[in-house]
């Protein structure tokens, strides 16, 4: 027996609330799904870094954070706000590197 099709409708196509939704919670749980990958490059990433202070990497937080701020801007969203997302979400990822590195070094 074959699967139903779950791909979501495209948001132009949507006839209901429901439809919308569902394809909103696809694309979330894909995000979610891309914070798992990234989280496992930033662990990975602590085995090449020399000491707890080189985890943090401020200059490299700031060229993160400026380039997914252009990239936002460039595909028409606001700046300002997926600047702010990624600061959030590069501060887990300091956090869960520090503690990677700590197990590696203790």
């Amino acid at each position: 027996m074959s699967q139903p099709d779950t791909t979501p409708t495209p948001p132009g196509l949507c006839q209901t609330l429901d439809e919308i939704r569902t394809g909103m919670d696809a694309i979330d749980r894909k995000i979610v799904d891309l914070i798992v990958q990234r989280v496992a490059y930033v662990r990975a990433a602590a085995k090449f870094k020399t000491s707890a202070t080189a985890v943090a990497a401020p200059e490299r937080v700031q060229a993160v954070l400026n380039t997914r701020r252009q990239w936002a801007e460039d595909a028409g969203l606001s700046g300002p706000v997926i600047e702010a997302l990624y600061r959030d979400l590069v501060a887990y990822c300091i956090s869960e590197e520090k503690k990677h590195w700590e197990t590696l070094h203790s």
